[in-house]
């Protein structure tokens, strides 16, 4: 078991921890101090097409294991990450920049994943249908879709990957696991309590790697049947493209560009503190974080003044510091497009009302200020574009009707939230806003029970719930034909 300081870095593969073949390796960075914490082996084609081999060879036998089984090795591996949830939680911190507290609460948010599959994964009914004809009998029953390629991204390095990887498992498929170069570290430990709670060799494999030729290999080997990826709008149609030849099964969690919405009757002080918490939790670099605050005219001066002095007070710094709320951004990008973003609505005639621009405070690291903007038009940047950024936009509306259009005139839809107090509101908003994920006085929906995707172009399909297991099965219908 890897400690804090000493980080395994091999591939895992058909049950065994491997270099690339070719010995190269990649720099894991963090983003806090730009220092280096670890290199990771990075392979190409050849040890994506191994792992898909050692997948194709293990789907049999874990296929044919009993649920009951299978649900034990997830259960342990859920105990085994909560065992372990302070060393995963100070990597994940380490690689990815987010402060230590919501690091720990993601590592226990992805345990509770494993574990919610492990039970749901027998509840995977088929069911009887009656039939026609009396000398015919029908019924349904679920299928494993077979191997699974799952491909996740940086801003949630533990909780992402499980989302994919139990379920599959749950239900009898196995699965080849990329994670995103800048944050491998996280699901490497992720995979040794898979691999310590006994998970039979090649069941699960993990290959670190560039994009391209993992791709290629998940979409030109035909015992993959199934590719389920998080990230980009843009990435996501490419990958959409690509699976036409082989008709591969698709899950697709894709961007998104949140509205909140406050009404006249909530309460200020707390929706601000709210809407606070939601924007700049992992410094905004979330796919359902608000990026757009409409706020009612009638306590629009009150919630602008709240938000402003609440992010204010936001301590920014390394996220393993104590006290720390707001980390780095996670690379040099990501602080060059937010910096291009709020450059472009100043251009349009925004009011920074706080922060604004790199902090100064640090010597090297990806520290941008969290933001909040008032002035805000159509024309900006950062009201059509997925923005993933530590910046507050603030909009006044006066009627439902409008806001709602306002909030549904973007071509993403994956959450939406509201705060009121007014059952109507609250009702007519649910029904009204074009989101997969709808908040109502809640901040932070996510859970494991419940499903999680979007709308429009903001994906297919859904994770969580029971029905991100459904995203592994495939139906197959049974008739019957009975002797006289």
């Amino acid at each position: 078991m890897a400690t804090a300081t000493e980080f395994r870095t091999q591939m895992y593969v058909d049950g065994e921890w491997r270099d690339a073949d070719s010995g190269k390796t990649l720099a894991v960075i963090n983003p806090a101090d730009e220092s280096t914490i670890a290199e990771v082996a990075y392979g190409g084609r050849a040890e994506a097409d191994r792992a898909i081999a050692a997948a194709a060879r293990a789907f049999p036998a874990w296929r044919a294991q009993s649920v009951y089984e299978r649900s034990k090795v997830l259960k342990r591996t859920a105990e085994l990450m909560r065992e372990r949830a302070d060393t995963i939680a100070r990597t994940l911190t380490r690689e990815q920049g987010k402060p230590l507290p919501e690091a720990k609460g993601e590592v226990l948010h992805a345990a509770d994943t494993f574990e919610w599959f492990a039970e749901e994964g027998k509840r995977a009914y088929g069911r009887i249908i009656p039939p026609a004809n009396v000398a015919k009998r029908h019924y349904a029953i679920k299928h494993p879709v077979g191997i699974v390629g799952t491909i996740t991204p940086w801003n949630f390095p533990a909780a992402l990957p499980s989302r994919k990887i139990a379920p599959a498992l749950a239900v009898g498929c196995t699965v080849v696991s990329r994670p995103a170069e800048q944050t491998p570290l996280t699901l490497i430990l992720m995979f040794e309590c898979l691999a310590d709670a006994g998970l039979p060799a090649g069941v699960a494999n993990l290959v670190m790697g560039p994009p391209r030729p993992f791709a290629d290999a998940l979409f030109e080997h035909p015992a993959v049947r199934k590719i389920s990826f998080t990230g980009s709008t843009e990435v996501g149609k490419e990958l959409i493209r690509r699976s036409a030849d082989g008709v591969k099964r698709m899950s697709l969690e894709l961007g998104g560009h949140a509205p909140l919405i406050v009404f006249p009757d909530a309460d200020v002080a707390q929706v601000a503190q709210a809407a606070v918490i939601g924007k700049f939790r992992n410094n905004g670099q979330v796919c359902i974080a608000p990026s757009r605050f409409y706020v009612h005219e009638k306590i629009a001066k009150d919630f602008t003044e709240a938000a402003v002095e609440l992010t204010k007070k936001l301590k920014l710094g390394n996220g393993l510091e104590e006290g720390v709320q707001v980390g780095p951004m996670f690379e040099a990008r990501a602080l060059d497009k937010t910096s291009a973003l709020v450059e472009d609505a100043r251009s349009h005639g925004a009011k920074i009302l706080t922060g604004g621009g790199r902090s100064s405070r640090f010597d090297k690291g990806y520290w941008f200020e969290p933001t909040v903007i008032r002035e805000v038009n159509g024309a900006m940047k950062l009201m059509t574009q997925e923005p993933f950024a530590p910046v507050m936009p603030l909009l006044d509306f006066s009627k439902i009707d409008d806001v709602i259009a306002a909030a549904n005139d973007t071509p993403y839809g994956l959450a939406a939230y509201v705060f009121t107090n007014d059952l109507t509101v609250a009702t007519r908003m649910a029904e009204g806003l074009e989101a997969g994920i709808i908040g109502i006085n809640d901040p932070v929906p996510a859970t494991p029970q419940c499903p999680f995707g979007g709308m429009k172009e903001s994906g297919l399909g859904r994770e969580l719930g029971s029905e991100g297991l459904d995203a592994y099965l495939e139906t197959k219908y049974v008739s019957v034909g009975l002797r006289n």
